[in-house]
């Protein structure tokens, strides 16, 4: 049976479909999203919301010309296969296929690369800002969820859109959600415009209204007649709000609808984002509209597919499914938990035994395994949305009080509150702990995702300790050892499947700034290598001196475990020891753990050679899987081999370029 998404190679082929014909493509589309996610995983309840508003949006306006920036783009599967990339669909987030998130590089219908919330006002405002300089036409569009909205680079945008741009377009995704249930006022405040029984009502009014008017007479009538209706009616359910909230001054309660207008932004809905119709008019007048304008476009996500609607954060991202149950057609074999989960189950206890102890995450509950303390302990865990810079400054605000306040956030997400850490968290040498999951790669998210970059941004500070545990039963340690600290903590730890290793009745304390040696030398004869591992690259190290062995090499096998400070002694000792020292970080090169021991070499005149191995000085692309990485940029035995031997043939002293290794 043919399809009409077959049909549509280009945005342009949109534009020619009858609005019947748009329906049926709606249909195809959340089809093809449904059956290829089932096979390779990915974002599937976001972009089942935005199906008919994506329709619209390319109904109405005309990629590349005009331009499209979406905050996070996670929900850019449908623009995609609007967009040329229908072919490649199916090789989504896997190695050379299509991204997951808008990105520059692979098509000219993306104008702008984004992974993280927040970041789609700002730099569409930019855009605008840009073609008023250069004096041409194309209208910049801003997709942005409801969750972005506790951001607080939207409100930096917000404020300065209608001081800076006449011709602005915001689109407010409202869906209730980020990947958890959306949290705090911003949430509220749009969660009782959408549900108040008046408005409501009204928006049903205005729609009807809307379908009588003539195309030609629409923009025209909206705008001097429909918008002083909205606003009047609006603001009287708003007095009469506050009035019920606040008592007779009439301050407080959720004020009026028209925050936007407030900032000079021209507010349209809340409409229904499913209403093909209504949003192609209500964009069209947005197109024509002589000041910055935000619609209002309440979605559900997952529409269309009644498991991903019942479990919005389940299939949020998910990996292979089936079909019918939306579930993984194969039972996870049993094996070693996630680091997450160690995370969040070190956390009950720790919190059940130290009540100076709370966990704080900025909207990631169960990605960072904070949703056990969540259902454990409610009262000792916070969910501030989607605002790091606040989780963090929150967290040293507890932290003066007394508090041992534990932020976990993704060592990706971290970069956005690096001035929250040197300014206030090191600055004022607060205890906050930090536990950085996803350190390392997030192989199917790409280079927005991969936490190659903490340990570098981290060891310039001042104050700050920062660990790295070689496994489960180390990490539940280094979280245990972070709570007896009077200065900030890190902790970084990767993505996955933990080692395995039995987690200890009681935690011990660990020495700060004290290395584990694992493995000595034996003075069995041969070159003498020391391996230091750093954390999840220890397995590394292990197999990698079993093969030194085998050649008739010394090998010494050493667990740095800190960052900062690192263990100057056995460092030196090794280093001194030694014929060639060699370092493995899951980490990019470039500062990393590596850069600290040649500084200390540095300092100590200590001349031994340094194979430091890591990822290079480069964001390292998508691909299905770790494994496929790390052989593609040499994190594997026989490289570090290889290049071990080069050191010592006086071919290399440093890692062999990526492109000899290929």
């Amino acid at each position: 049976m043919s399809r009409f998404l077959d049909m549509v190679d280009d945005p342009s082929h949109v534009k020619k479909l009858t609005l019947d014909q748009l329906v049926k493509l709606a249909e195809d589309i959340r089809s093809e999203l449904i059956t290829t996610l089932a096979k390779t995983g990915g974002h599937l309840g976001p972009n089942l919301g935005v199906v008919e508003l994506t329709l619209a949006m390319h109904t109405v306006f005309s990629t590349p010309k005009d331009k499209f920036v979406w905050d996070v783009s996670h929900q850019t599967y449908v623009h995609k296969l609007l967009t040329g990339r229908k072919g490649r669909f199916g090789t989504i987030r896997t190695t050379d296929g299509l991204s997951g998130f808008a990105l520059r590089s692979e098509s000219e219908h993306d104008c702008y690369g984004a992974a993280h919330a927040g970041t789609a006002l700002s730099a569409a405002l930019g855009m605008a800002a840009a073609r008023d300089q250069l004096k041409t036409d194309e209208n910049v569009v801003a997709i942005f969820g409801d969750a972005a909205l506790t951001n607080g680079i939207s409100f930096e945008a917000l404020n300065n859109i209608a001081h800076t741009t006449k011709r602005f377009i915001g689109i407010l995704n409202d869906n209730e959600w980020s990947i958890a249930k959306n949290v705090g006022a911003i949430a509220t405040y749009l969660n009782r415009l959408i549900t108040h029984p008046r408005y409501n009502r009204l928006q049903k009014d205005f729609e009807r209204w809307m379908r009588r008017i003539p195309k030609g007479e629409l923009a025209l009538r909206l705008g001097h007649k429909a918008e002083e209706v909205i606003k009047s009616a609006v603001m009287e359910v708003a007095l009469e709000q506050t009035e019920e909230n606040a008592g007779s001054d009439g301050r407080g309660g959720w004020g009026s609808s028209l925050i936007f207008e407030e900032m000079g932004i021209r507010y349209l809905g809340p409409i229904d984002g499913h209403n093909l119709p209504l949003l192609i008019s209500v964009l069209e007048y947005a197109k024509n509209c002589d000041q910055p304008v935000v619609v209002h476009a309440v979605t559900k996500k997952g529409k269309g597919y009644d498991v991903a609607m019942q479990h919005p954060e389940k299939l949020h991202g998910t990996g292979p499914y089936d079909v019918k149950t939306g579930v993984a057609p194969v039972k996870k074999t049993a094996g070693p938990p996630n680091w997450q989960d160690v995370f969040g189950q070190a956390m009950v206890r720790i919190c059940q035994r130290d009540n100076s102890v709370v966990g704080i995450t900025a909207a990631m509950p169960t990605g960072t395994g904070l949703n056990i303390l969540e259902k454990a302990l409610p009262d000792r865990y916070y969910d501030v949305g989607i605002a790091e810079e606040h989780a963090v400054l929150f967290a040293c605000g507890m932290a003066t009080m007394g508090f041992h306040p534990v932020c976990a956030i993704y060592s990706t997400f971290l970069q956005r509150a690096y001035d929250c850490i040197v300014h206030d968290a090191a600055l004022q040498d607060l205890p906050v702990i930090f536990c950085m999951d996803r350190a390392g790669l997030s192989p199917q998210d790409g280079p927005t995702h991969h936490g190659m970059f903490d340990i570098a941004y981290l060891r310039s500070v001042p104050n700050i300790i920062a660990m790295a545990p070689k496994d489960e039963d180390e990490l539940v340690d280094m979280m245990f050892t972070a709570t007896r600290q009077k200065h900030p903590a890190f902790i970084r730890y990767p993505r996955g499947p933990a080692e395995g290793v039995k987690i200890k009745e009681e935690p011990q304390l660990i020495e700060i700034g004290k290395a584990e040696v694992l493995q000595s030398f034996n003075n069995s004869g041969g070159r003498k290598i020391a391996l230091f591992g750093l954390g999840n690259l220890v397995p590394l190290a292990r197999a990698t001196a079993e093969q030194l062995k085998a050649e008739g090499c010394d090998a010494a096998i050493i667990n740095p475990r800190f960052t900062k400070p690192i263990d100057a002694g056995t460092t030196e000792f090794f280093g001194r020891a030694a014929d060639l020292v060699i370092t493995l970080e899951d980490h990019v090169i470039t500062g990393g753990y590596g850069s600290a021991v040649l500084e200390l070499f540095s300092e100590k005149r200590i001349t031994t050679p340094v194979l430091r191995i890591g990822w290079p000085d480069q964001f390292i692309e998508h691909a299905t899987s770790v494994n496929h990485l790390r052989e593609k940029y040499g994190l594997t035995v026989q490289s570090v081999l290889d290049q071990a031997k080069a050191s010592f043939s006086g071919e290399h002293l440093e890692p062999i370029p990526v492109t000899a290794l290929a």
